[in-house]
């Protein structure tokens, strides 16, 4: 049977991400920290935050960019991310945010599978960002350079204009806000459809349980670029007026720093940090007293493994779930869910309905009574945070939302008699390196391009601190003499860093059903 949440539905207001966000904005507020730069401690209040909004989507608008038009950023986190992801919004146009770690390939196909117009980038990233938009046609006064690069408009150019925010009209139950790529249960990543309505409601749904409140100091070191850190992150907590600290990449010593020296309070990860929270002798050396709460997602994070940052930082430690298709959160522990078991990601979030389905039969699993906890089950989602779809990919959108409008996940799941959710396997293909999306069959391909390999797999396999990582199994063709490092090099040439293969085994044969499919099952095995 279906199960909802057990907390009351929230009320959804019918607005724009910006006028949600910042529309009755109070005077006292204006003048709040919104943004501060973890590496300078520069910072961009409300007040000044807002404006910019305003500039950019003046200066978009007066360059022809409206409803109906796509905007690619390409950006590490850095506060002018904040100003121009809105500044788009703002215009009436559709961010598609694009992962920083991507290579010039990467980024060109997201581009023209998603028709930008316009991409915003740093020129750190510029090298890739102009590969990829002349491949796709952008011309170089249509790629801004947040912080100036010699022949392209910068934020400062844009913002010296002062071209008045244009007045824009659209329903945002149906026009799209984002579109950020996603491999949603397999293949190739795919534009998953995120409405205005998709990223309030999820705001609303979460607001109540996460805590945050205004005089917060959150880390924002989780990417703005993926659905966690733009919706828990770069939504959440300018919503509740708290003050957003940037850094554009992990790095443990500057992240204790930073945490130690602006008093960091709330502090949003996924797994890999926890590790050094809990293991890494270095975190001693610095007062992390400010934290009050650390959560995780992205992916799961381990029981003892939660229970040992905790006990090191004297913190709160809570886990969620969800998927980009979700806008994405569907579970969380709430900030005051104390007896709710830290290896589950919580109960239902407000406003959606659940249920766990037998990925063989297809038959809903009942639901527990007492002290018991469900037989498991492929978790389905329905909510008004669910995606409109994947971008101009109808097959894939049925194969993932039915008719009924349920999110088939592709995670298997239990659920308890509190309405608590564990999450216990992955049904799905998809692996997930330090909580980016690697498909395997992306990899597969292009080690079936090497013509020294005859047949090649990959999948999950944990490695010495549990991190999941990709391992390829490689049938190599007669005569050759290819070795480990080889195979590892010729992936790393081609791919973005997250993608990397780290394992390689060669084998005889790939296992494989009668329909051709690859039996991952039997790669995953111990010794794998």
């Amino acid at each position: 049977m279906s199960f909802r949440s057990p907390f009351p539905d929230v009320e959804i207001p019918a607005l724009s991400v910006y006028d949600f966000l910042f529309g009755s904005i109070a005077e006292a507020d204006l003048g709040r920290p919104a943004l501060i730069e973890g590496a300078s401690g520069a910072v961009t209040d409300y007040r000044a935050l807002i404006g910019q909004i305003d500039a950019i989507a003046g200066a978009l608008a007066a360059r022809g960019v409206g409803v109906g038009d796509v905007v690619g950023l390409l950006s590490p986190n850095v506060p002018a991310f904040a100003s121009v992801f809105h500044g788009i919004l703002r215009a009436g146009a559709t961010a598609t945010t694009i992962n920083a770690l991507y290579t010039a390939e990467d980024i060109a196909k997201q581009l023209e599978d998603s028709k930008a117009t316009f991409l915003f980038t740093v020129s750190p990233l510029l090298p890739h960002a102009k590969e990829a938009a002349a491949k796709v046609g952008i011309a170089d006064d249509h790629l801004v350079v947040l912080d100036g690069a010699e022949g392209h408009p910068s934020l400062r150019d844009l913002l010296a204009e002062n071209a008045p925010a244009p007045e824009v009209s659209f329903d945002p139950a149906t026009h799209l806000a984002v579109l950020p790529y996603s491999s949603g249960t397999t293949g190739r990543p795919k534009g998953v459809m995120l409405t205005h309505t998709n990223l309030v409601a999820n705001v609303c749904q979460i607001n109540p349980r996460m805590g945050i409140g205004a005089d917060d100091k959150v880390l924002a070191v989780l990417p703005f670029f993926h659905i966690y850190g733009m919706t828990v992150l770069l939504n959440a907590a300018l919503y509740n007026r708290a003050s957003l600290v940037t850094m554009p990449k992990f790095d443990l010593p500057e992240f204790l720093r930073i945490v130690a020296e602006q008093k960091c309070t709330y502090v949003f990860i996924a797994p890999p940090v926890a590790v050094a929270l809990a293991k890494h002798p270095l975190v001693d050396q610095f007062d992390l007293s400010s934290v009050h709460t650390v959560f995780s997602g992205a992916a799961p994070l381990d029981k003892e493994l939660g229970g040992a940052v905790s006990a090191r930082l004297g913190c709160k430690i809570r886990q969620g779930y969800g998927m980009s298709e979700m806008s994405p959160v569907s579970h969380a522990i709430p900030f005051d869910g104390d007896d709710v078991p830290l290896d589950s990601v919580g109960p239902t979030i407000a406003n959606m309905e659940c249920k766990l389905v037998d990925p063989g039969t297809l038959e809903e699993v009942a639901y527990p009574t007492g002290e018991g906890v469900s037989e498991p089950g492929e978790l389905w989602c329905k909510g008004p945070n669910v995606m409109f779809g994947y971008l101009g990919n109808p097959q894939a959108t049925a194969e993932t939302l039915d008719a009924d409008g349920f999110l088939h996940t592709g995670d298997i799941a239990t659920v308890d008699a509190a309405g608590n959710v564990t999450i216990v396997d992955r049904l799905k293909e998809l692996i997930k390196y330090k909580g980016y999306q690697v498909p395997p069959a992306e990899l597969e391909a292009l080690l079936l391009t090497h013509p020294q390999i005859a047949d090649a797999a990959v999948v999950g396999v944990l490695d010495d601190e549990g991190e999941e990582v990709p391992k390829a199994f490689v049938v190599r063709q007669p005569n050759a003499e290819l070795t480990e490092d080889e195979v590892i090099e010729f992936v790393a040439e081609r791919v973005s860093p997250h993608k990397k293969v780290r394992r390689v085994q060669f084998i005889d044969i790939v296992p494989k059903s009668a329909a051709g499919k690859i039996l991952r099952k039997d790669l995953r095995t111990p010794t794998a």
